[in-house]
């Protein structure tokens, strides 16, 4: 089945060299392109794409709130934010929104895709990098401005091992091989708390995993590795 994407991004520099990329994929097809969040809301409602790659900065309506409005809508599209390092105050924000993926714009552009397909099969991704950055700000937020924990009364010892694993940004795969459990194992512990929690995706679980104090700058992921290839062009 075909990835339908739209591509939201003031810069037609980006919109061009992903669209280019994404035209020799089988998999994934560019069905429209915004340069602001009015027309990606606009292009979300008329089009109902499985993706919207969603730049963060954008004139007028930006990114966080098209991505609001985009996922109240009550349709299936996802969101991937795609925005450049000196963004990290509006990560909190976008992930609120509704986001399902936060990468940022000088990964690989197969990387990219990777995360486009990763978030159409509903599942949820934000890079190493992002999410170490948003623990350490999370963290420091939290320090100047204390507030009430989130309680987990309902999730077992073990469940809350994996939200912690999950908080620090690791895959199944690599919680697997950190409880010395199966991949399957580890995926069937993340849809009990998908479940129990009521969470839309893993997104949302890193959230509450901050939000319990699960998480802090001293877990934060280890930077994965970044492939050589193609990259998306930046703001200069």
């Amino acid at each position: 089945m075909t990835i339908r994407v739209v591509l939201a991004d003031d810069q037609q520099l980006i919109r061009t060299a992903l669209r280019m990329v994404i035209a020799d994929i089988e998999d994934v097809e560019v069905v429209g392109e915004a340069a602001n969040g009015e027309e990606a809301v606009a292009l979300a409602g008329q089009l109902a794409p499985d993706v919207v790659v969603m730049d963060i900065r954008m004139p007028g309506t930006d990114g966080i709130e098209a991505t609001r409005r985009i996922t109240e809508g009550g349709g299936d599209t996802r969101i991937v934010v795609l925005t450049t390092f000196d963004d990290d105050d509006y990560v909190y924000g976008a992930l609120r929104a509704g986001a399902s993926g936060f990468l940022v714009k000088d990964m690989a552009l197969d990387d990219i895709l990777g995360a486009i397909r990763v978030v159409a099969a509903g599942d949820a991704l934000i890079a190493p990098g992002v999410t170490r950055r948003l623990i350490q700000d999370f963290t420091a937020a939290r320090l100047e401005k204390p507030r009430g924990r989130r309680e987990l009364t309902a999730i077992t010892d073990r469940e809350r091992e994996v939200l912690t694993l999950v908080g620090t940004g690791l895959s199944n795969t690599e919680i697997a091989e950190e409880l010395f459990i199966s991949v399957a194992t580890a995926k069937t512990y993340l849809t009990r708390l998908l479940s129990k929690l009521d969470a839309r995706d893993r997104v949302q679980l890193v959230i509450i995993a901050y939000e319990a104090g699960l998480v802090s700058p001293h877990r934060a992921p280890k930077s994965a590795p970044r492939s050589a290839p193609r990259s998306a062009p930046g703001r200069g």
